[in-house]
């Protein structure tokens, strides 16, 4: 994102980041927007304190959100449990 607003900045000739971003807003026809996917639903989860410290060090040395990696750390979750609930069918079958 950063590189894009860059050559977008240096193209048009906009002095500063902002300049691009107030742009790109001001031109941008959000009528005919539809997003790719579904929205994103805000979930509260209680964490220790521990694995909040984890997470926040693992974002910030992964240069990334703790939301990110909740997302990938929940997909990853789902991607095994789908492929053992696959195995555990396959068993049954025979």
């Amino acid at each position: 994102m950063v590189d894009k607003i860059e050559h977008c900045r240096e193209a048009l000739g906009l002095g500063s980041t902002s300049e691009v971003v107030r742009l790109a807003i001001s031109k941008f026809n959000f009528d005919r927007f539809k997003p790719a996917e579904k929205p994103h639903r805000q979930i509260s989860v209680r964490l220790t304190s521990d694995m909040r410290t984890m997470l926040k060090r693992q974002a910030r040395t992964k240069d990334s959100s703790i939301g990110e990696l909740l997302r990938v750390a929940i997909d990853a979750l789902a991607e095994n449990s789908n492929n053992g609930k696959k195995k555990a069918g396959k068993k049954g079958k025979r």
